[in-house]
């Protein structure tokens, strides 16, 4: 049994009825929707027309946000609906990241995410869904896909019908019949700040209705096609709060990374300074508080240890984390009773991998944030690495850190050409995808351009190069390196999640 929706967009007259109906069913807050229309006109006057684009939880087979979900909040049912558990969920906004359709929202009243359910407890008595039942012209179609006699099985098999998104992979049991390709796809039609409606309230007025963005430019013929209403449009989840902990976590595994490197090559006498040892707990602290901080029900955040779902990267991390901090002292321990260089090699090379696996694993958690095409980049995961190793050794420029004078500078030196070299690598090519494009136009040449250039290029490379290059100060430069670092990733978290998903 694979219970599914059809869209019969030959039928739907865009009243709304379903939206009304689904909220007054599960009591949806004012702001949020469950399901929601959209508008989207294409021609000029007098020779137009307009569609209608029902949007909601797919139900996909292959769910991205059940994968990602750290504490089996979100599910699939035996009979195929993806389902939630509001008790369970801690907040984290993960499913709202992977989910490619913008399905997910914050329940400001619950504080956890919600979606389409496929109304169940209606379901398991024998009634079709709310807004199945209230459509006044059929138009939302539900049943069971796996059965042949059924009408949604029938459409599915005698129609031409539209699955939204299949380049994601995610198996949707949604999908159109005589569906506008312009609604499906929020690139074709992205939200333009000159139709009061376009996307919901509160956008701003003020600017050329003849502008159009990069991506309508783009777009060809489907540049006619406006979306002319929509449902207000959600804000980015995850804040300043995700973009430090990449950050601060960076730090916390590069001081013992760099340190593990200069005693191997036998520049340090000890694999783990005190010094060292302390940074990195403190950083691990902060990366740490950040995390929970940022969760909508920071309570139940034990739920990711106690109440694990093994394929999140966000349960992953947690367990390489608290690994990693406990290995930090045992090192520094061993290395401070007199254990043989052998015994502190052992020890720096466990230590060493959990650092690396600490750096990187967000690059993971981020690719199973299936909705973001930008965050689909195999290389996140070496700058990432890099970041670390570059955050490491400019931290081990303050005094007191290692025990040996060690001339950092030619580590930063060549830190700073890894990290030019990474940067080129990401924006040379030509991306993929249309969102991944508008991404990297947005961190070029759009809203986050100053963030990029100034930030993450003036600050954090060219000064560092300049100021190392003319032997002036080491600390400095390691400083800017920092703050580079900082800007960068915070580009890296916000700018993916300015595309629209819907």
């Amino acid at each position: 049994m694979r219970f599914g929706f059809a869209i019969d967009n030959r039928s739907c007259i865009g009243c709304h009825a379903c939206t009304v109906a689904c909220k007054s069913e599960h009591e949806v807050p004012i702001g949020v929707n469950r399901t929601w229309v959209k508008y989207i006109e294409k021609g000029e006057f007098p020779n137009t027309r307009r569609s209608f684009s029902v949007q909601r939880c797919n139900h996909c087979a292959d769910a991205p946000c059940v994968e990602i979900c750290p504490v089996t909040s979100l599910y699939t049912r035996p009979d195929g609906i993806v389902d939630f558990d509001s008790d369970r969920c801690i907040g984290c906004k993960a499913c709202m990241q992977a989910c490619p359709y913008d399905a997910l929202y914050l329940d400001p009243d619950t504080l956890t995410a919600a979606k389409c359910n496929y109304c169940t407890h209606r379901v398991e008595q024998g009634i079709e869904p709310a807004c199945v039942v209230v459509c006044p012209v059929e138009a939302i179609i539900s049943g069971d896909l796996d059965d042949p006699t059924s009408k949604i099985a029938q459409l599915d098999r005698m129609q031409r019908v539209q699955y939204p998104k299949p380049e994601k992979n995610t198996k949707p049991k949604l999908f159109y019949v005589g569906g506008e390709t312009a609604a499906l796809d929020p690139a074709a039609a992205p939200p333009r700040e000159d139709y009061l409606w376009s996307a919901g309230a509160g956008v701003s007025l003020g600017v050329n209705r003849k502008t159009l963005s990069n991506a309508e430019e783009e777009s060809g013929a489907e540049a006619r096609a406006r979306r002319v209403y929509d449902q207000k449009r959600k804000p980015g989840p995850w804040g300043w709060m995700v973009s430090a902990y990449i950050t601060t976590k960076a730090v916390a595994a590069g001081v013992p990374l760099f340190a593990f490197i200069l005693f191997l090559f036998e520049r340090s006498p000890s694999a783990l300074p005190f010094g060292a040892m302390l940074i990195s707990l403190l950083f691990l602290a902060i990366t740490g508080y950040l995390l929970v901080a940022d969760l909508t029900q920071p309570k139940r955040f034990l739920y990711v240890l106690l109440r694990p779902q093994w394929k999140s990267w966000l349960v992953r991390g947690a367990y390489i984390i608290t690994a990693f901090g406990i290995a930090l002292p045992v090192e520094w321990l061993l290395g401070a009773s007199g254990a043989s260089r052998t015994v502190q090699l052992v020890a720096g090379a466990i230590t060493g991998i959990l650092a690396a696996a600490t750096a990187m694993y967000t690059a993971l958690l981020l690719a199973q944030a299936r909705g973001r095409d930008y965050w689909q980049n195999p290389l996140l995961m070496v700058s990432m690495l890099a970041d670390a190793l570059v955050a490491g050794a400019a931290v081990c420029t303050l005094p007191g850190v290692l025990n040996a004078d060690v001339n950092v500078r030619g580590y930063l030196a060549a830190g700073t050409i890894l990290l030019a070299l990474l940067n080129l690598a990401e924006f040379l090519p030509r991306h993929q995808t249309r969102n991944a494009g508008q991404t990297a136009h947005s961190i070029l040449r759009g809203e986050f351009a100053r963030w990029f250039w100034l930030g993450a290029i003036g600050v954090g490379l060219v000064l560092p190069g300049i100021l190392l290059i003319f032997n002036v100060s080491a600390q400095l430069a390691a400083a800017l390196l920092f703050l580079g670092i900082a800007a960068k990733n915070h580009v890296l978290v916000q700018a993916p999640q300015r595309v629209p998903l819907s």
